[in-house]
């Protein structure tokens, strides 16, 4: 299975419009069966677009690859930070950001998402993240034991100062769930007030290995294949509901 992790830098709403067909063109081009944009990649934190236009491109964009699984990043919605998910021209699964970032005013744009989201696609149960929810390992444990999830898939807008705690999240909850971890950033924002570097893209597979790329986009995946894992964290989970602690 060939994953598509768009490098997007977010400009103006037309420009980015624009070529966010361009880019999807290129992605179903390359044979990708999953195909990921970021977090509010068409409109970064301040700028508005047309919601109902958004979603009728984002229909028809799916209705002309119907085999592709699209996770469009984020849109602002319903105040709330809302991941789209859409296949053969319907949107299939939509999940509100539970933990926004603090440090960037997240609150004063959006409420809470108030539940997790799974959706099952060709085999496979995916549970979608966002962002900040990566240092929250009892959400994508949620999605892994309860969902019973094989892939976990997280659009962000973090910085590439940090990459390496992007990164490490990422791989860690890949570790600790024996999953899949695909994690797909803003490359960088280069609109009046919000010139922003962004971190990598990242796929870890269920050991936490790095899956490679020759070209920054594009991933083999061997879903139909997986590494054995070495402890099955979910086979071997306890429930632990009492904590004892001594003075």
């Amino acid at each position: 299975m060939k994953a598509y992790l768009s490098r997007w830098v977010c400009q103006d709403v037309e420009s980015n419009l624009d070529r966010f067909q361009t880019e999807v063109g290129r992605a179903v081009s390359a044979g990708a069966s999953i195909v990921v944009f970021p977090e509010l990649f068409l409109t970064g934190y301040s700028r508005s677009v047309d919601l109902g236009a958004v979603r009728e491109l984002f229909a028809r964009i799916s209705a002309d690859a119907p085999g592709v699984l699209f996770v469009f990043g984020s849109i602002s919605e319903d105040r709330r930070n809302r991941v789209t998910v859409w296949s053969g021209g319907g949107q299939i699964a939509a999940y509100d950001k539970v933990h926004l970032f603090r440090p960037n005013g997240e609150f004063d744009y959006w409420d809470r998402g108030d539940r997790y989201v799974a959706f099952k696609w060709n085999g496979l149960t995916i549970g979608l993240m966002n962002c900040n929810d990566l240092r929250f390992p009892e959400q994508a444990r949620a999605l892994a034991l309860e969902a019973r999830c094989d892939m976990l898939i997280a659009p962000a807008w973090w910085p590439w100062r940090r990459d390496w705690v992007w990164s490490t999240l990422l791989r860690t909850r890949a570790i600790e769930n024996g999953v899949w971890m695909l994690g797909c950033c803003i490359a960088g924002s280069v609109f009046a007030g919000e010139d922003f570097a962004g971190a990598g893209n990242h796929i870890f597979d269920p050991l936490g290995e790095a899956v490679r790329t020759t070209d920054d986009v594009l991933y083999e995946l061997a879903v139909e294949n997986p590494p054995r894992l070495v402890v099955d964290p979910r086979v071997d989970a306890v429930e632990i509901t009492e904590i004892e602690v001594f003075d």
